[in-house]
């Protein structure tokens, strides 16, 4: 288990007991800076060894982190304060934690939404917060618009039994990104739920939950050509139909079914 720890962003009183009781059990913890947290290790008499981490060093030492994760560790990662990965070193271990599917968890956060979206593992330069959708249909349309030259990260808050009815909407304004639906927090049944929007997921209707959507991508250079030529782009590498079709789909901001019904006799 990685294990992304929050710390104090000041008074070191303001560690949860979940975080302290974490940091006490790990093999190692990651640290950006070794020396600011020895202090609140100092504090909480904390003795497991700790490496540095930060993001001169992150790619270099990812392999080996994942390959004890990997072995059973279980391992830490802090920064020098506050949530990881939030402006601070941790995006990149994450990604290969997520690519390995090995598990993970955050701690210590108390905001669902930030926590969501380091969950989630995708790129946290940029975050906007949206909240609840509004109930009507056109002020829903209307709202979303407002956020669709945002070029970063997005959260929504969701209610399940709200959330097939404005997946149209989500897919209307932002196009065939990927998203995760994370629920449980923190609790024993945590998840995250990984899609592309204009998909459906599989999801369970209970509780409530966090929409994270990645921020808008690059206009891929393949969007010049046809949709046919687009997807065999794809194929000439190596990559199989349905996994063509998807990228195709995700690059042009459009429903897979679209890129299918023109690629049927490929």
């Amino acid at each position: 288990m990685l294990y992304l720890v929050c710390t104090p962003i000041g008074n070191l009183k303001d560690i949860t007991y979940r975080a302290v009781e974490v940091l006490r059990g790990v093999s190692i913890i990651l640290a950006e800076d070794t020396r600011r947290s020895a202090i609140l290790c100092g504090e909480y008499e904390i003795t497991a060894p700790m490496v540095s981490y930060q993001k001169f060093n992150e790619k270099q030492k990812c392999e080996e982190i994942v390959s004890r994760l990997r072995a059973g560790e279980e391992i830490a990662l802090v920064t020098d304060a506050g949530t990881p990965l939030v402006s601070d070193p941790g995006a990149v271990l994450l990604s290969r934690v997520i690519e390995e599917n090995l598990p993970y968890t955050l701690v210590g956060s108390s905001c669902a939404f930030v926590s969501a979206a380091v969950l989630s593992g995708f790129d946290l330069r940029s975050l906007a917060f949206g909240g609840f959708l509004p109930e009507k249909n056109s002020a829903r349309e209307k709202y979303l618009a407002s956020f669709t030259r945002f070029g970063g990260c997005l959260a929504f808050y969701v209610s399940p039994h709200a959330f097939i009815r404005d997946l149209s909407a989500f897919f209307a304004a932002f196009g065939a990104r990927r998203a995760v639906l994370v629920r449980e927090i923190s609790k024993k049944f945590e998840e995250c739920v990984r899609f592309t929007l204009g998909e459906t997921p599989d999801f369970t209707e209970k509780g409530e939950y966090v929409l994270v959507i990645e921020g808008k991508q690059p206009e891929s250079e393949k969007n010049a050509l046809s949709v046919r030529e687009h997807v065999l782009s794809y194929m000439r590498e190596g990559i199989d139909k349905k996994d063509a079709i998807k990228r195709a789909a995700a690059d042009r901001g459009v429903a897979k079914s679209e890129i299918y019904k023109e690629t049927l006799d490929l």
